[in-house]
């Protein structure tokens, strides 16, 4: 994994985001997701929040001291505020050398390649959250799922989620014949709000 390059990656993944929040309508706003503890607005504040604070990363600043959710975004200025956090991180992480550059992320510090991986799998997560609540508007990206599942699967241990600062619950039963999304969410402690 070291030698790998997950930019692309994460290029791929905010497009995708900024595709699903083109499909928010104003109503879905205060809607459950299968992340207990976010609403549809509260998700996308996090979604542009974790852009700003990879950006920062990729930047060489502090991203611990930027907040994960953004302030003040009005209900209608989502689209346009994760476009400009994506536009961010693409600047912050042009230059190669932020890849080995040692950087330091919430769970420790790492090599910048690393991070940005682990930001990959909670992009892609977020979106099958997203695409739940929004009742599933648009296909996704599965080469985007299988990357994380296999993220998610390094650094996630299915033992010792109960800590409640861990922002994974434990590993719920992906349902027969899952797609790469709902091994994912399963293994992310997630279940769908959305039946097939």
């Amino acid at each position: 994994m070291n030698a790998m390059d997950p930019r692309p990656l994460y290029a791929r993944a905010a497009a995708q985001i900024a595709s699903l929040i083109a499909t928010v309508r104003p109503e879905q706003l205060d809607g459950v997701t299968p992340c207990a503890e976010f609403d549809v607005r509260l998700l996308l504040s996090h979604l542009v929040g974790g852009a700003r604070r990879i950006a920062v990363i990729g930047a060489g600043g502090d991203g611990l001291a930027v907040r994960p959710f953004a302030d003040g975004v009005p209900d209608d200025g989502w689209g346009a505020a994760y476009d400009e956090a994506g536009e961010q991180v693409r600047v912050a992480w042009a230059d190669d050398a932020r890849l080995d550059a040692a950087v330091r992320v919430p769970w420790g510090e790492v090599p910048g390649r690393i991070a940005l991986a682990g930001y990959v799998m909670e992009a892609v997560t977020h979106t099958w959250d997203l695409s739940e609540a929004l009742g599933r508007p648009l296909e996704l990206d599965p080469e985007l799922a299988e990357f994380a599942l296999t993220i998610a699967t390094r650094v996630l241990p299915d033992e010792g989620r109960e800590d409640p600062g861990l922002p994974f619950g434990a590993v719920v039963p992906a349902p027969e014949g899952a797609d790469a999304y709902g091994r994912l969410a399963a293994w992310t402690g997630r279940g769908p709000l959305v039946t097939a």
